[in-house]
């Protein structure tokens, strides 16, 4: 196993972490208690030392589980990262949120403590008011409950940096990976200040995992599998420290635990190679669509944009099942209990979207192509 520097902390986290939001389940989506522990620790036996939970994941019963694997560990050689979802002014409730984490977890203190999916105005309106939250986060730190305060976010990245900026924060959790690379100069800032970078979603919250010749050949010498070409492709970024994988079978673990101990890193050369690939890659989707929004909203319906963006994974990046199914599921839309269906085939072509269209894509052209490769 890789391992790298969390930022000025001094400490060394394993390349791979197990996120703990997507544990096996059975058909009335209860975790398999133990098939998840039994993941848990052979991650921990094979390197993997951090895991990575959130008050909110399954009820709770993510951290419950978490926290039966960690009394098979040693707690000295193993870092416990959860999140506080509660972002109003009221310090007792985030303190109440705090302290049921440390219970269903069952241990003493939490090494990385992070504000769930914080935004700045939330930051500024609620966590960072004379007696809120922040104040109740510095004091429980005081306490030793919690180690290195950290946030994550889906917030637009110049926001992300702003609250890097405060100086408040050890550590920040941003989802980044081949298809999703809008934060990439912000892992960069937050190293650059001294944070260490958590990354979620490394695999594309799954739909990475799917066969693709084409994402596998981003990798020079190609990849066994596109879920080894993702997870390589996050890994050769020297400012993450961490990939967070979100694991639902051994098998996942076992593969990606392979691809974090390769102690080969990419060379130069392939990452050349790799972000020129990448370069064609988005050029190749924005011939597509760039995703602007200019053309809606649609008077009868369509989702133009997303689409369009299930026709770029099946013709640019090769996974085919998936883009299917985004556009089942653009088909299948109810808004309020009412089907409303926002796929390619309820076009009517009227023209407007193509009027509005500030790269003059033939836009009634390509959502018939959607309806006929997508729907079929």
């Amino acid at each position: 196993m890789q391992y790298r520097e969390y930022g000025n902390t001094g400490i060394k986290l394993s390349a791979l972490g197990f996120g703990c939001m997507r544990f096996p389940t059975d058909e009335n989506r209860r975790i398999k208690e133990d098939e998840s522990i039994e993941m848990l620790k052979y991650a921990y036996e094979h390197g993997v030392n951090i895991f990575d939970s959130a008050a909110v994941y399954n009820g709770g019963d993510s951290e419950r589980v978490l926290g039966k694997a960690v009394k098979e560990m040693d707690r000295s050689k193993i870092y416990i990262s959860t999140k506080n979802h509660y972002k109003g002014p009221d310090a007792g409730e985030w303190r109440r949120t705090l302290e049921g984490s440390l219970e269903r977890l069952d241990i003493d203190y939490i090494d990385f403590y992070h504000m769930h999916d914080l935004r700045l105005n939330q930051f500024i309106e609620g966590i960072i008011v004379k007696g809120g939250p922040l104040q109740e986060a510095l004091k429980a730190k005081e306490e030793g409950l919690i180690r290195h305060l950290c946030f994550s976010s889906h917030d637009d990245p110049e926001n992300v940096k702003k609250m890097i900026n405060t100086g408040y924060f050890e550590g920040i959790l941003v989802q980044y990976n081949i298809l999703d690379r809008a934060y990439e100069d912000v892992i960069a800032h937050a190293r650059q200040k001294g944070l260490g970078v958590l990354v979620m979603g490394p695999v594309g919250g799954g739909r990475l995992a799917a066969p693709s010749e084409q994402i596998q050949k981003l990798i020079p010498g190609g990849a066994k599998t596109s879920a080894e070409a993702a997870l390589r492709f996050v890994l050769a970024n020297e400012n993450v420290t961490t990939a967070l994988s979100g694991m639902s079978s051994m098998q996942m673990v076992v593969e990606n635990i392979e691809t974090a101990s390769r102690t080969e890193p990419l060379s130069e050369d392939e990452k050349r190679h790799m972000a020129e690939m990448l370069e064609q890659v988005r050029k190749l989707a924005e011939l597509y669509c760039t995703g602007c929004g200019y053309c809606m909203p649609c008077p009868n319906g369509v989702d133009i944009p997303a689409n369009f963006r299930a026709m770029i994974y099946y013709k640019v990046y090769g996974l085919k099942d998936y883009a299917k199914s985004e556009y089942r599921r653009l088909k299948n839309r109810k808004v309020n209990g009412e089907p409303k269906p926002a796929s390619a085939d309820v076009c009517v072509e009227c023209g407007q979207c193509e009027a509005k269209c500030p790269q003059n894509i033939p836009i009634i052209k390509q959502l018939k192509e959607v309806a006929e490769v997508l729907g079929a």
